[in-house]
């Protein structure tokens, strides 16, 4: 045991402890997300230039979009091992650096199997990377102080859909300097940052409290105290097959539901800019700053929603108006001009966003307390695949129909039938009490989960 124990704790020292990490950790963090939502989404922006440049056709640009989850969900229970094994600072740091190269790379395809090939390299090189900072998390905060970190920290992933149209749309303008097409600047540029960010990362970042040099000799024993407390009660939970989760009625119907919004939300996410694109007469920066309109709407509603309904004792009738908002966007998105389906899709976003906030709330307090951690890790597991569902899809259906409306029908469909789901899912722990207790995001819970066999 190391000699911090020695020391006499206070009952402040937890709490100067907790407030040194989330001052001094969480910046970075928050920062390496931000960049990491940006770089696995950025290929949204320059679908029309891969298929002049490269010949990626739609149906290729989708599959492509879409592989990114493939390699993402085969290596993030290997990464967050590695993690465990390597700590924080190097796996982290090598985690960002990683796939900053993948993304400079991405720079120089010159083939459909080059854009695939690196795509699902970039999967491979992300994954683990938001568990992994979750998991760090349990290795530095107790459980009292989690949810809040948790929160902070989610924030950049939102602000990271703001701020990625008007960035990548700037680095787009520079089509031409040096004879290179603007989107071999855009890639090189953002990768380049990556892995800057990535170098920075490792001289910030500490893997082990008794390594913080800006902790005292108290601090660090009253933070190991409570964070091995809160290990040890984990350690007493029971195991649980993954198998028999994955055809437990409840866990069926929440993977339903967020495998609908999966479909969704990365759809809008990998689309909306050539939808955009479509208004015609715009430069590659004003694409970018009307790309984040509807995003900016979906933040400012998600969080309005999230006030009002904190306290709901049941959520799944606000779940259910916000898949239908969902779903009457993505349908009015078929209608009219570009104009008229970058405000349809708007609201679209703004369903989408409420509904993720309402939703991990409710998919706790709709499982017995002996399997949530576990089963949400399943649902956040096979439901994510809707990224890859979706622009495949969609890909598909432009070649072939020459048009995104099957796709979009297709979205309206799954989200109506989300509202289903939601309409059977229990409500087994639904006081406010209840669910002011559960952690908010599914990763979150994950970090917490009982052994899995």
């Amino acid at each position: 045991m190391s000699e911090v124990v020695s020391e006499v704790v206070t009952p402040d020292a937890e709490r100067r402890a907790v407030g040194k990490f989330l001052r001094r950790m969480l910046p970075i963090l928050v920062l390496m997300l931000l960049v990491n939502q940006m770089d696995r989404t950025n290929v949204g922006f320059v679908q029309d230039e891969l298929r002049a440049d490269v010949g990626v056709s739609a149906t290729a640009y989708g599959l492509g979009a879409g592989l990114f989850f493939i390699g993402y969900a085969l290596f993030e229970v290997p990464s967050n091992m590695l993690m465990e094994r390597f700590g924080a600072r190097v796996w982290l740091t090598r985690i960002m650096i990683t796939w900053g190269l993948v993304i400079v790379a991405m720079c120089f395809i010159h083939n459909v199997a080059m854009f695939y090939a690196l795509r699902f390299l970039l999967g491979v090189a992300e994954a683990g990377f938001f568990p992994g900072v979750l998991l760090y998390f349990t290795q530095w905060l107790p459980d009292s102080s989690r949810g809040r970190a948790s929160a902070i920290f989610l924030g950049g992933s939102a602000t990271a859909y703001i701020v990625t149209g008007p960035i990548t749309g700037a680095l787009l303008e520079l089509h031409g300097a040096g004879g290179f097409a603007g989107w071999r600047w855009m890639f090189a540029l953002e990768g380049a940052f990556s892995i800057l960010v990535g170098f920075i990362a490792g001289f910030f970042l500490v893997s082990r409290i008794d390594d913080a040099r800006w902790l005292t000799r108290e601090e660090k024993a009253a933070l190991t105290a409570a964070v091995d407390r809160d290990k040890e009660a984990r350690s007493r939970a029971p195991k649980v097959s993954r198998l028999k989760l994955l055809f437990h009625p409840q866990v069926a119907l929440l993977t339903g539901v967020f495998f609908a919004m999966a479909l969704t939300g990365y759809a809008i996410t990998f689309w909306l800019p050539s939808l955009v694109d479509d208004i015609g007469g715009l430069s590659p920066f004003q694409v970018g700053l009307l790309t984040a309109v509807p995003w900016i709407c979906a933040v400012i509603a998600m969080y309005t929603v999230s006030h009002f309904t904190d306290k709901a004792p049941d959520r799944r009738p606000y779940l259910a108006i916000a898949l239908v908002l969902s779903a009457v966007g993505t349908f009015l998105a078929t209608l009219g001009s570009p104009w008229f389906g970058l405000a349809a899709l708007t609201l679209a976003a703004v369903g989408g966003k409420c509904a993720a906030t309402l939703y991990w709330p409710m998919a706790q307090s709709g499982l017995d307390l002996k399997i949530a951690a576990p089963g949400l890790a399943v649902v956040n597991s096979i439901g994510n695949l809707g990224g890859f569902v979706s622009p495949t899809l969609f890909g598909y259906l432009k070649d072939t129909t020459g048009s995104t409306n099957g796709g979009l029908y297709t979205l309206s469909a799954a989200s109506l039938l989300a509202v289903l789901g939601v309409i059977y899912v229990r409500n087994t722990r639904g006081t406010p009490d209840a669910l002011a207790r559960t952690p908010q995001d599914p990763q979150e819970a994950s970090a917490q989960r009982p052994v899995v066999s």
